[in-house]
């Protein structure tokens, strides 16, 4: 048996056709639907992102009045919490794209909060970013490692990112260049499902 078409076939096939485009589109543009997750290629090939953000440990730092702050202070915002030291080699030739990144996304819902791990704290390292010109840095300290510590981190320099909601959503232990597209578009892909 042989299946032919009717005299209205090409229409009806059309109405089917423009049915499951427009069901498509708005599945994919429906508020609430997630971004598929960003690549991790390139300059951040080693980031560790994980499949269900969790709960972000409880820690706080120091800015460089004595002020203590929290990831709480940042609610609303994507962060990257890096964590450094001037006598780390790795650490300092990451912290001029950390620089160009904070840069670039100055006016987004974006912090970036340079921990310091020196143990003379602003003594040392506010001298260090200025010799190396960073201007977009803002020098964050971890006085005894208490923050270092609450997140588990081994390695320097170490880069943890979280969502708007303060909730980890990967890390990465080592150096990257954090102004590399593939580093901005991990960004900016967190920033856009705020």
């Amino acid at each position: 048996m042989r299946l032919q078409p009717g005299p209205n076939f090409v229409a009806r096939l059309a109405v089917l056709v423009a049915l499951v485009v427009i069901t498509a589109v708005a599945v994919v543009t429906a508020p609430g639907a997630k971004a598929p997750a960003p690549r991790i290629t390139g300059e951040i090939q080693h980031f560790s992102l994980l499949r269900n953000p969790r709960a972000a440990a409880d820690f706080t730092f120091v800015d460089t009045n004595g002020r203590r702050r929290g990831l709480a202070d940042y609610r609303g915002r994507v962060v990257l919490v890096n964590f450094w030291a001037t006598w780390c080699a790795p650490c300092a030739r990451e912290m001029p794209s950390l620089d160009r990144l904070a840069a670039r996304l100055e006016g987004r819902p974006f912090a970036l909060v340079a921990l310091n791990l020196d143990r003379g704290g602003a003594v040392e390292a506010a001298p260090f970013l200025a010799r190396l010109g960073l201007g977009h840095i803002a020098l964050f300290l971890d006085p005894g490692g208490r923050a270092q510590r609450a997140l588990n981190v081994r390695a320097l320099p170490s880069s943890i990112l979280f969502d708007a909601k303060g909730r980890e959503v990967g890390r990465l232990g080592g150096p990257a260049e954090w102004d590399a597209p593939e580093a901005v578009a991990l960004i900016r892909h967190f920033i856009d499902a705020r």
